[in-house]
């Protein structure tokens, strides 16, 4: 069995009702490729509202979520609300997370085992800035990243990898196919020496930098890039080429 290819539209803060309504009505439209599993990163507010006007052959997902049921923790949202809501996936540790709101790779990796444990599926985001890969430490960085995450995880059968070069992030800079390739190849190395040979043939390793339209092809067709995260473009119509950028 070949992994299944995955793409992630992460809206970021952007949208309102009117805009999330429009931006369902494109999806459901579609058409979308049906081997290929789709999830919406949508903002809390409208969560509700996406999960009611998507079909559920489309996955949304929370943006965050913290990392214990319920509590004094103003201002955070739990897995147990999101599933709740009737959600099955979160975003964690995304680039804007760690970087903005000083989010550490423990937190992050205390806030996966939680969401988990719920029964949630989780995209965990990896990578690193401009400066850490121009130092050279590319595969240094994703790979603490990572070890972090799997210090607290057993079961990897509901984790999507994410890699994200922080660099290419909004930047309209992508790292080229060769280069996302090996980022790709280097962390299934480190699973298969790591966690296991099963755990490394099987994750899905998404790209996330700049995917757009006219690149997604090119990236796709590499042996170890099993879909996308996809920010800005996840907002446009083009979002669906990118779906189907396997067929």
């Amino acid at each position: 069995m070949g992994r299944k290819f995955c793409v992630g539209g992460n809206w970021k803060m952007n949208g309102d009702k009117a805009s999330v309504a429009e931006l369902c009505k494109t999806l459901s439209a579609g058409p979308l490729d049906p081997n290929t599993e789709v999830v919406v990163g949508c903002p809390a507010p409208y969560l509700s509202l996406a999960r009611s006007q998507l079909p559920e052959t489309i996955g949304v997902a929370a943006q965050n979520c913290y990392k214990v049921a319920k509590g004094a923790f103003t201002g955070e949202i739990s897995p147990a609300m999101l599933k709740d809501l009737g959600l099955g996936w979160v975003i964690l540790g995304h680039s804007e997370r760690r970087a903005i709101f000083g989010e550490t790779d423990e937190l992050i990796a205390e806030k996966v085992a939680h969401a988990l444990a719920e029964g949630l599926k989780v995209i965990a985001c990896i990578g690193e800035t401009l400066q850490e890969r121009e130092a050279g430490q590319t595969e240094a960085v994703c790979f603490r990243q990572t070890k972090a995450i799997a210090a607290q995880v057993k079961d990897w059968s509901n984790v999507v990898i994410a890699y994200e070069p922080v660099w290419a992030i909004g930047t309209g800079k992508t790292a080229t196919p060769e280069q996302a390739q090996e980022v790709h190849a280097a962390l299934r190395k480190w699973f298969t020496e790591n966690v296991s040979a099963d755990v490394s043939n099987a994750i899905r390793i998404q790209y996330g930098g700049s995917v757009t339209a006219a690149n997604c092809r090119e990236l796709a067709a590499k042996p170890d890039i099993d879909g996308f995260l996809v920010g800005g473009a996840s907002l446009k119509p083009e979002f669906i080429q990118i779906v189907n950028a396997k067929q």
